[in-house]
């Protein structure tokens, strides 16, 4: 492991360019539940599964938003562990530094990164209209903190919707060509805390592999990215982080 960290370290000491891709282990070091595959994920007998999708919403918008509200009452008060912390301190290093997240928790920002972050699947404190398309920051919790429930755009009054990529929905061009141009153009490509097996997100290390980068993956355990990746680092972000500047 000592000598994977120095070969790292190396590499960020001549990179010009750096890119990561995060998932939900970095957040679940945060405690965080992951909701999928848990055995106490369930939610007022609900799968999560069944109710992050556009069929749901469109059968019942306010159970779907009861759910997002309570995901947002948990994951407020949770903190950036040191994994957050020391990419946000890695990135004030270089003039060019993209985060990828596959998550919508804001803990990133809430650390203070402080460079280029694109999320891939949206972010739980947004809101977008399903009318004019508006989105805007939300902070609110609870249902009684809205005037209409569920809520509704104060612009055009079109039912509004979490700002996040549900299961079944694409993800937003923009975002995702951001990431491809990020992958493709670093000198040093993490992948932190993610399976690897969410698509298209996985696919970000095998472009950065193929233009000839070099590809460094922080997980506990083996993943699909670890047959593409040049150094492997196993443990937890917020142990193996921290160590490599």
């Amino acid at each position: 492991m000592r000598d994977s960290i120095e070969t790292v370290r190396a590499r960020l000491a001549g990179a010009r360019t750096v890119a990561a891709l995060t998932g939900a282990g970095i957040s679940a070091e945060s405690g965080i539940p992951t909701f999928r595959g848990e055995p106490d994920s369930l939610w007022e007998d609900h799968r999560p599964e069944d109710l992050a999708t556009p069929e749901a919403f469109r059968r019942d918008p306010a159970l779907v938003w009861r759910w997002y509200l309570w995901r947002r009452s948990v994951v407020g008060v949770a903190k950036p562990n040191p994994g957050h912390a020391a990419l946000a301190r890695l990135a004030g290093r270089f003039d060019h530094f993209t985060l990828i997240t596959q998550n919508v928790d804001g803990l990133h920002e809430k650390a203070g990164h402080p460079s280029d972050l694109v999320e891939l699947h949206g972010s739980l404190w947004r809101t977008r209209c399903l009318g004019c398309g508006r989105r805007r920051e939300d902070r609110r919790c609870y249902p009684e903190q809205f005037e209409r429930f569920p809520p509704a755009c104060d612009h055009c009054g079109g039912l509004l919707r979490p700002d996040v990529v549900w299961f079944g929905e694409s993800l937003d061009h923009s975002r995702f060509d951001r990431a491809v141009r990020a992958a493709v153009a670093s000198d040093l490509f993490f992948v932190i805390g993610t399976s690897g097996v969410v698509q298209p997100a996985a696919s970000l290390a095998g472009l950065a592999r193929e233009n000839g980068h070099f590809v460094v993956e922080v997980n506990p355990d083996a993943t699909p990215i670890s047959i593409v990746a040049d150094v492997c680092l196993r443990g937890p972000s917020g142990d193996i982080l921290p160590q490599l500047f």
